[in-house]
């Protein structure tokens, strides 16, 4: 299995990249270059899948119909396999005592054994460059795997709170920023040899994978989340809850007042759960203080109509969170209490250079998982509800539905949670 490398896609735009959707906080689409290797659209907006070349067996990312996915879900039901932990690698920092303190509980947690443990001796800080990233998390965890014999059988791997989280570069669409986490889903492929170019994204092979079990023979990816949240009982509880949790209660999908992709995907997403377990609002009002929340997506606060900076949610344990916005991931540390996304314009009360929301706030309400972006993802980049949340409710863990869902890696996506955490089957 090859990779595609690609670059942010969508609807053309007249503003340029970074401009078109700034208003609400999302940018939707970024013009870039048409390469041999890219998927573009032509003007009526129809996806057109280039041939790939002869070194470039990656899968081109396609939009099925919504009635082509209710044969997909019936028909093809994928093997569930019970992972555990000696399937997860865990990445501490050993320079920061609450990294340490998040792998040691979780380890214990999960009956992780000790040889999955990889100590790294890096910075305790956020945003790295690029050279940091391999010098001291990329290649220290690629020795970690193969020392240890885990290459293959390590299937997902858990950062921790206290591992950095972004590494700086460039910016736009063939931009060179991105996650830590994101970066790091590529090392199995690295450590078989394959080489990628740092700018733009990398196409996910697990993307929309609904049939299939994941193996690495199939996708040469690890699934890479993060044991973190605002502080270390934030994430102990969130933990806890993981191994708690049980196939109840409803999914909550709230679209905004758009025409955009967004709105389709949130819709195909409601329709794919039984009735009887869904929520779903396309008013131009906002859901807040649901009851038995076990799966919430919606444009967060990218909503003009979200007034609140807490949803009010009941979360069942094992609840998991998306939502459209470009950089709810952008740090995990926690604002003032009082703090609000005040908006653009309000330059006073921004937080960690954004007025947007923050996906730590959901953990710290009581959820379980939840994506975010460290940087300007574009739309077609988040993760997609339309998979994530079926793909949870028919009993994949948490690691396997967010990145079902999420169509590219070496790109700005975090998944805050235990990667083993699930509903079971319904």
């Amino acid at each position: 299995m090859n990779f595609t490398r690609t670059g942010g896609f969508g609807k053309y735009c007249n503003r340029g990249p970074g401009w078109c959707g700034r208003d609400s906080g999302i940018v939707a689409t970024a013009a870039v270059p048409r390469r041999a290797d890219v998927p573009h659209l032509q003007p009526g907006g129809t996806r057109l899948p280039n041939r790939p070349r002869a070194d470039t067996i990656g899968a081109v990312i396609r939009f099925l119909p919504l009635a082509a996915f209710l044969p997909i879900l019936c028909a093809f039901p994928f093997i569930l396999d019970a992972q555990t932990g000696e399937n997860v690698l865990v990445v501490v920092n050993g320079n920061d005592a609450v990294s340490r303190q998040v792998g040691e509980y979780y380890r214990t947690r999960r009956e992780v054994p000790r040889s999955n443990l990889c100590v790294l001796n890096t910075t305790s800080d956020e945003e790295i460059a690029w050279k940091i990233y391999q010098e001291q998390i990329e290649n220290p965890v690629g020795e970690c795997l193969e020392k240890a014999g885990l290459t293959e059988r390590v299937l997902y791997i858990a950062t921790t709170l206290g591992v950095p989280l972004k590494v700086d570069g460039t910016n736009g669409a063939m931009g060179e920023r991105g996650s830590v986490d994101s970066e790091l889903a590529l090392l199995y492929a690295k450590l078989k040899g394959t080489r990628f170019e740092r700018a733009g994204s990398i196409h996910n092979p697990f993307f929309m994978a609904r049939d299939e079990p994941f193996r690495h023979a199939r996708f040469p990816i690890y699934l890479v989340t993060r044991l973190a949240a605002w502080d270390l009982d934030d994430v102990k509880a969130m933990i806890d809850r993981g191994l708690a949790a049980r196939n109840r209660g409803k999914f909550v999908v709230d679209l905004n007042d758009s025409k955009s992709d967004g709105n389709t995907w949130l819709r195909s997403a409601a329709m794919l759960l039984p009735r009887t377990r869904v929520t779903m609002d396309d008013t131009e009002e906002v859901l807040y203080n649901q009851k038995d929340a076990i799966g919430y997506a919606s444009w967060g606060s990218n909503d003009a109509a979200r007034k609140r900076r807490w949803s009010g949610f009941r979360w069942l344990p094992g609840a998991i969170v998306t939502e459209f916005v470009s950089s709810n991931a952008r740090t995990l540390r926690r604002p003032p209490d009082d703090w609000f996304f005040h908006g653009w314009d309000d330059q006073e009360h921004m937080f960690a250079g954004s007025s947007q929301g923050l996906s730590a706030d959901y953990i710290h309400e009581g959820a379980t998982g939840v994506s975010g972006n460290v940087y300007e993802p574009y739309l077609n980049f988040c993760v997609r509800p339309d998979y994530l949340l079926p793909a949870y409710y028919q009993g994949r863990n948490l690691a396997e539905s967010f990145y079902l869902a999420m169509p590219a890696l070496s790109w700005q996506g975090v998944v805050l949670g235990d990667p083993l955490a699930g509903l079971g089957k319904p």
